[in-house]
């Protein structure tokens, strides 16, 4: 018996899949849905390394086995490409990002259909740098803006009806989550400038802006993640990494403690 002869083999059933769709998607909304989400890449011009596999490999499994189960499976693939990476290769090598972003994508895309990920690799992909993507991403942003939290209903609502109950009674008796300080009524926040009025309702809004410490990087001039930064310095680049107050957006997600808690049980 001779050797397994991988490049013609593995070229042969790429071929294969490629020229039958194998892996399109029909969609059919008759079916139960399931959704499989992987951690999007990071498209650099390295490509893929061991460990994206070692993921891939375990979503494409419960993927498959849903389809082959009759269900409608989501199961996309994203570039995570909108970002400090794509900025700082940028600087480094004086190329446009969208370039060299679309080169990346190029080549993981290459490699992912190289393994064998039964992912639908012409109609079910993300790319973060998108304007088609990155515009739901700041209409949701816009929803947590125009909500509070009603403590009484245990949900989000407009901001409109908030601003309903103040012109109606003042905040005496409104049960929300908020860190706001002191009352008052009808008048007086019919009274209030539009000002004062914004400075009262972003106490109360589930995004508003407050000072947090931070990870800041000077040389980088962004915050970075706790994960980004290591023994004091930048994961990317080396640069010295000091821990500030700064002003930040930030999520009122304490509200929903209680349910994020009764969500694991």
């Amino acid at each position: 018996m001779g050797q397994y002869d991988f490049q013609a083999i593995e070229a042969k059933w790429q071929s294969f899949w490629e020229e039958n769709r194998t892996f399109s998607i029909e969609q059919d909304s008759n079916k139960p849905k399931y959704y499989v989400l992987d951690m999007f890449p990071y498209p650099s011009g390295a490509g893929l390394h061991v460990g994206h596999p070692l993921g891939y490999i375990a979503t494409d499994i419960v993927a498959r086995f849903r389809k082959l189960q009759g269900y409608n499976v989501l199961h996309p693939m994203g570039y995570d490409a909108f970002g400090l990476p794509a900025e700082q290769y940028a600087i480094e090598t004086g190329q446009h990002p969208a370039v060299t972003t679309d080169a990346n994508i190029e080549t993981f895309k290459a490699q992912l259909s190289r393994i064998g990920l039964a992912y639908d690799l012409d109609t079910r992909e993300m790319r973060t740098c998108d304007p088609e993507y990155y515009r739901w991403t700041q209409w949701i942003f816009l929803q947590i803006f125009h909500s509070w939290y009603n403590v009484a209903e245990d949900k989000a609502d407009h901001i409109d009806t908030l601003i309903a109950q103040f012109a109606a009674q003042g905040n005496g008796e409104v049960r929300a989550a908020h860190d706001y300080e002191g009352n008052f009524t009808a008048e007086e926040w019919a009274a209030m400038t539009d000002e004062a009025q914004a400075i009262v309702l972003s106490h109360y809004r589930m995004a508003y802006i407050a000072y947090t410490t931070v990870n800041w990087c000077p040389a980088l001039g962004t915050v970075l993640a706790n994960d980004e930064v290591i023994n004091g310095v930048s994961e990317r680049g080396g640069h010295p990494v000091e821990r500030k107050p700064m002003r930040q957006w930030a999520f009122r997600m304490r509200a929903y403690a209680d349910r994020l808690l009764e969500g694991l049980t």
